[in-house]
């Protein structure tokens, strides 16, 4: 801090609170200053403390959980458009966060870039210091303002605070609230941009249920970005390969659809939200966690970023192998995004996705493998809407498909309408999904229906005492045929507190019913299946609690009881336990137990999950991490052991080794083992 260039540089010092109340300015200090040269962006942040004591962190693990780490934060709106955007940071003891930033105050953490950061501990304050290369961020080089803004999360004091006033029911990435960052001339050219990111793999792994040994494989590929202009990139891959990439944390499925779990591959990341936003929750066109499933991917491309300050672009095209073994053929996947800013904050988007089959000549012996779609074709337009205050916020959408050998009733249409404000959030969606609406890239797990889902929470704040904010929140979800018959609902009715040391708890009670519209086994374990048309009403009580995070033993506990399918009762009980030794270890304790007590031929049926982690940061370039997982549902034990070191900026070395095995009798079913190493490479 006492070098020239910060000394001569202007400070940001006076912050606002944010919570625990937005109505007064922040009691922790935080001062910052900004400057750059040809090649970075410069950025030191003086975080003082206002209560004695060691800063609370998780670990060194690199993109941090932001409610559980003493941290400073800083939102980059380089467009100035209050949607998308970057944001940096990192915790008090030099752990890194970066993501990309969509949809007005959603950050993408899985997005890795290359960035130098330090951070600083004295006895009254920590010091974090980055210098951000111009070539990772995205930027329209004539532009002369910047929304910016600064984010503070002190949690012995439990105070968040920002730069920028923010109210309380927005997280301090809301884009819609920046203060402005004035450039004396515009910032530099980065000139040449292109990064060349190869990888070697080697790798051994033996499936002992068949006793076939893979032997020991060498495989290579290469990633690329070239940057068309300052705003506009694109990313080439050739023989991609994500064996590093965190496994998913497992779930007892006791539901009638496909879960949903997030896409994690850094290819598809950047500008993710053009492609994978588009939709609801559960009707998503495009999910890219389809490209690859169970074919390895040949190659893609993909270009996206801005076109000027309104409008973005999303281009992607990707080739993936067949799989003889399912007779899969050779797919390619394409997708054009057209995202047009118009008003203040809102936009209109449109999308093309085209999933087609390469030289797809089934025979009558593929049939018993499975039979594919030579191509489906999906096409859509939504509008976001989102005020300027951001206190309105909705979007509304219509798609449909093309299918060989489906046609009528294969239109998707949906809509909602929320209002937040301090003390009411409110919000109405319906879904229309129709019965021959078909997304094989994309995510529907239920066609033929209409959705009805208000929900509405009224928050209180006490003066004084342990309560922060209590209230209710009811939430109706009301499923219909496309006929507007009804099929099933669920009315949800809880009561939320939140205490002022940050932990929370919530009491609930749930009704629902069910009509059946095909077999369902309640198990989902291949018993019996209950009767398509067979009517089921069910009541659930319970609770959810989380314990404050700044302690270094932290603790959440659910728990559900009530009647279930057939008459029968379900009982499910969970929660988590976590310890760390600052800043270099963490564990945590998963735990879920289902019992259901059914009539027979099922009666009583229980499933255990259990997934202890461990980990281990050395430094906050050196990793290692154990994720073991025993799910009884699935009758699989899973160890997944990885060693990361960071040799230099998003440069890494991998070590991954992964077991499953049947829990009883204790037997090993498939092993594997994989080194990799990438390096990347600016030209």
């Amino acid at each position: 801090m006492d070098e020239a260039a910060w000394q001569n540089a202007a400070a940001a010092d006076s912050f606002y609170m944010v919570l625990p109340m937005d109505t007064s300015m922040a009691q922790v200090k935080t001062e910052v200053r900004m400057t750059y040269d040809d090649r970075y962006l410069y950025l030191i942040a003086i975080c003082y403390n206002a209560l004695p004591g060691a800063n609370m962190v998780e670990s060194l693990r690199r993109d941090f959980n932001f409610g559980k780490n003493d941290n400073f934060l800083v939102f980059i709106d380089p467009f100035e458009d209050q949607t998308t955007g970057f944001s940096f940071g990192a915790n008090a003891a030099g752990a890194q966060w970066d993501g990309t930033m969509y949809s007005g105050g959603s950050v993408d953490l899985n997005w890795d870039n290359k960035w130098l950061s330090a951070v600083k501990n004295y006895p009254d304050k920590y010091i974090f210091e980055a210098a951000i290369p111009f070539k990772t961020l995205r930027y329209k080089r004539d532009m002369l303002h910047w929304g910016i803004n600064f984010s503070r999360n002190d949690l012995k004091t439990t105070e968040k605070s920002s730069w920028a006033p923010m109210p309380r029911q927005f997280p301090t990435a809301s884009l819609a609230y920046t203060g402005t960052l004035v450039w004396d001339v515009p910032p530099p050219d980065p000139h040449s941009n292109v990064s060349i990111i190869p990888y070697f793999l080697t790798s051994t792994a033996k499936d002992y249920t068949t006793n076939k040994s893979s032997g020991i494989l060498g495989r290579e590929g290469v990633d690329a970005k070239i940057a068309f202009s300052t705003a506009l990139n694109l990313d080439l891959t050739v023989h991609p390969d994500f064996s590093q990439v965190e496994v998913d944390q497992q779930v007892t499925n006791l539901s009638r659809y496909e879960l949903f779990f997030p896409e994690k591959r850094q290819f598809f990341l950047e500008n993710g939200d053009l492609f994978g936003n588009f939709g609801y929750t559960d009707v998503r066109p495009f999910f890219s966690r389809r490209i690859g499933l169970n074919t390895p991917i040949n190659a893609g491309v993909r270009l996206s970023g801005k076109i000027n300050k309104t409008l973005r672009i999303g281009v992607m095209d990707m080739e993936t192998a067949g799989n003889e073994e399912i007779a899969s053929p050779a797919q390619n996947y394409a997708v054009v995004s057209l995202q047009q800013k118009v008003f203040k904050r809102s936009n209109i988007g449109f999308i093309y996705i085209d999933k087609a089959a390469i030289n797809y000549h089934p025979t009558g012996s593929d049939s018993l493998k499975g039979v594919y779609s030579k191509y489906n074709r999906n096409m859509g337009v939504e509008y976001n809407l989102a005020s300027a205050n951001n206190v309105f916020t909705g979007k509304a959408m219509i798609l449909k498909s093309f299918t060989p050998g489906k046609s009528g009733d294969d239109l998707t249409h949906a809509a909602n309408l929320q209002y937040s404000s301090r003390k009411w959030l409110i919000n109405g969606q319906y879904e229309y999904v129709g019965k021959n609406y078909t997304a094989e890239a994309g995510y529907v797990p239920r066609t033929g229906f209409i959705k009805l889902n208000p929900s509405i929470s009224r928050y209180f704040f006490p003066k004084r005492g342990a309560i922060l904010t209590h209230g209710p929140q009811l939430t109706l979800n009301y499923f219909f045929d496309t006929k507007f018959h009804r099929t099933d609902y669920e009315n949800v009715l809880a009561y939320l507190f939140t205490f002022r040391s940050k932990s929370t708890l919530s009491l609930i009670g749930q009704n629902d019913y069910v009509r059946l519209l095909r077999p369902f086994d309640p198990t989902n374990t291949g018993k019996d299946s209950l009767l398509a048309g067979s009517e089921h009403r069910y009541s659930l009580t319970g609770f959810d609690y989380v314990s404050a995070p700044q302690h270094t033993f932290t603790y959440a506990a659910s728990m559900r009881y009530g009647s279930y399918y057939a008459g029968g009762h379900i009982f499910t009980a969970g929660g988590t336990l976590g310890y760390r030794v600052q800043p270099y270890v963490n564990i945590n304790m998963y735990v879920n137990y289902n019992n259901l007590i059914l009539p027979q031929p099922w009666g009583n049926v229980h499933f255990w999950l259990i997934g202890p982690r461990i980990d281990v940061t050395f430094t906050n370039t050196l990793f290692f991490t154990t994720f073991f997982q025993y799910n009884q549902q699935t009758n699989n034990v899973n160890i997944n052991t990885r060693f990361q070191w960071r040799y230099k900026p998003a440069s890494d070395l991998f070590i991954v080794y992964t077991d499953n095995y049947f829990p009883a009798p204790f037997a090993v079913k498939t092993r594997a083992l994989v080194l990799k190493l990438n390096y990347w490479w600016n030209l």
